[in-house]
Order: structure tokens, then sequence, then C-alpha cells
């Protein structure tokens, strides 16, 4: 895949919003960094769904239309997605049984257990849908998106996106229409799809040669946080989020390439391979550090203010170690060994 380190930067920065929103409500309190709750840090998941609609696209240009490519598609996805969640899910399970007290809501059933790991989504006895490790939910959603791409990926690439968008669109309004009871149905027609297409449409408009002049990218930018502001406030229909997190990434993608220094080019570089491990790991992280300073300097507000920063260091230092360590030899181990139509080998990049 050719690499856009802009696109790297917009990842890590949609991970590292997440983090901070969790770390806004750490359990253990950090009263110094509750003004977090006022901000559109949870939209990082929304960008991260556009981003993630542009990156299938633009990744798959050279598979679009021929024989066998979903096989490939799949095997990318898989070696890049599963390793980690699947480790993560264990070491909290893990976790789980070793100290029952540390999960709220008890430990799992086995039906949760595999449906957790096969990522198909349920419902838990709080209501909410998600899987036994909950940050998974944006990744029952991802592979939802990946086998419906894998399957219209052997149709021509304007054909195939414009198929997926159509499905996608088609479930939103099945489930407003029809108001599903069963878990995977209300999952799957949940608006928050709709965001794929988005980065879709962004990767066929970049694909075409589109590059917009940089005032008007700035104009996107500036907007496309402003919308994300007018999101976090309710007043914009579901999913809220999505047009600033569109307006955002298509002024980091449409465009040409900020010149940069070749170190600060590698640093977003390696912060947005790391942004996945970041997503998935900051709350073990966030757990250890806030809970050893809370015992240190419990009242103090500026030992909460050390406390986060100490916390979001750690679990930034975490993602960098399970890429480099975890996450980039499973990748690289298991996508390397599928190859593509023509007889080369399959990266799992994206």
């Amino acid at each position: 895949m050719n690499r856009i380190a802009s696109l790297q930067a917009l990842r890590a920065a949609a991970a590292l919003a997440v983090a901070m929103h969790h770390l806004s409500h750490e359990p253990y309190g950090l009263r110094a960094w509750t003004w977090l709750e006022h901000l559109p840090l949870t939209a990082g998941v929304d960008v991260f769904f556009v981003i993630s609609g542009f990156v299938m696209v633009h990744a798959s240009a050279g598979l679009a239309g021929t024989a066998g490519a979903w096989r490939v598609f799949m095997a990318r996805r898989l070696a890049r997605i599963v390793p980690l969640y699947w480790l993560t899910t264990t070491f909290f399970l893990l976790a789980a049984a070793a100290f029952p007290g540390s999960v709220r809501s008890g430990m799992p059933a086995w039906p949760e257990i595999v449906a957790s790991y096969a990522f198909v989504p349920f419902q838990r006895a709080s209501g909410a849908i998600q899987p036994v490790y909950s940050l998974g939910w944006t990744l029952n959603h991802e592979m939802f998106f990946y086998v419906l791409f894998a399957l219209f990926l052997p149709l021509a690439r304007v054909r195939g996106v414009a198929c997926v968008a159509l499905v996608l669109a088609g479930l939103v309004a099945a489930g407003r229409m029809f108001q599903p009871v069963h878990a995977a149905a209300i999952f799957w027609c949940d608006p928050i799809v709709l965001e794929f297409p988005l980065g879709m449409a962004l990767a066929l408009m970049k694909g075409r040669g589109l590059s917009l002049p940089g005032a008007l990218r700035l104009v996107c930018a500036v907007l496309g946080l402003a919308a994300l502001g007018l999101g976090e406030t309710g007043w914009l229909p579901p999913p809220g989020f999505a047009p600033g997190a569109a307006l955002v990434t298509a002024a980091t993608v449409l465009g040409p390439e900020p010149r940069l220094p070749a170190f600060m080019a590698r640093c977003f570089g390696h912060l947005g391979d790391a942004s996945y491990a970041l997503y998935l790991l900051h709350p073990f992280a966030f757990r250890s550090a806030t809970s050893i300073w809370r015992v240190l300097a419990p009242e103090s507000f500026v030992a909460g203010i050390v406390a986060g920063l100490v916390a979001l260091a750690l679990a930034m230092a975490i993602a960098q170690g399970s890429f480099r360590w975890v996450e980039g030899p499973a990748t690289r181990r298991l996508g390397g060994r599928w190859r593509r139509p023509d007889g080369t080998a399959a990266a799992a990049s994206g």
C-alpha cells in the first residue's frame, strides 16, 4: 500500500482522542481531566470508520475486479485485526478470572465468549450490544464491513464500491422501517455504518486525481472540527459525527502530502501503525498508572495532571511495543502466506 503520511497522523489522532475520552472517565478518579468530557473525543471512532472505508478502497486498488481477490483481501484483514484482538480479549478474560472484582459485569458466559472471538454481536446483561471486551464493538462493525467489501471485490472498482454503499444504506433503511429486535440485526442496521461509504467515496475521488487547494483543505478541516463539535451536542441526526469525520478526512487525503522532515514523517508513520494497538490496549495502561498514582497522591490536582500524562505516555509506549513485537510480526507472518491472483505476495497493511 502506498502510505499516506497525513492519514497516518489522522489515525493516531483518532486513537488518541478515544484514549483521552476514556481518561476523563477513569473510574479511579482524575478530576483534573474531567474537562475532556466536553470535547467530541468519541468522534475518534467515527473518524476511524471513515478512514477504514478510504483505506479499503485505496489499498485494494490492485485487487478489484480480479478472480479470487476476496481471499487475499480477507487474509489481509484477518491478519491485521484478529491476532491482537484475540490476545487482548484473552488477557481481559484471564484478568477477570484472576481478579473478579475488576469486571463490573461479572465473568461472561461461554456463548458470549465464543461470540466475542467470532465477531458476532450479542446483547449483554446490561443491555449494551458489545463483546466481552467492550472496545471490540467497533471491530464487529469493521469485520462486517470487510466481509461485505470482499463479496463485491470481484466487481469493477466503482461498481463494487457502489454495491457496498447500497447494501449498507439498505440495511440502515430496513432498520428504520422494521425496527428489528435481534441484537445482530440492530447492530448491523446502525446508521454509523454509513461512515464506511463516505471513506470509500473519498478514496474514489483521490483515485480520480481530485486534489483540493490548500485554502479549501483548511476550510474543510475547520468546518469538519466545527461539525464534530455540533455532533457532540446531539443536534445532528445519527450518525451525528459523520459529516465532521468525512470533512476532516477529506482535508487530510485530498491534496498533496506536506513536506515534512524525515524524522517527523517517521514519527507519524510509527504513531499511525500503532493506532490500532493504542485503541485496544490503552485501558490496561490507564488502570495501572492511575491506580498507582491515586494511592500515592489521591487528592492532589497537580498529581492528577501528571498521572494522566504518565498514563497516556504508558499507553503509547505499550502500543508501540505491541506493534513492534506482537502485532507487526503476526501480521507479516499470517498475511505473507497468501498470494495475489497474479502470484505475488499479499501484504497485510492498512
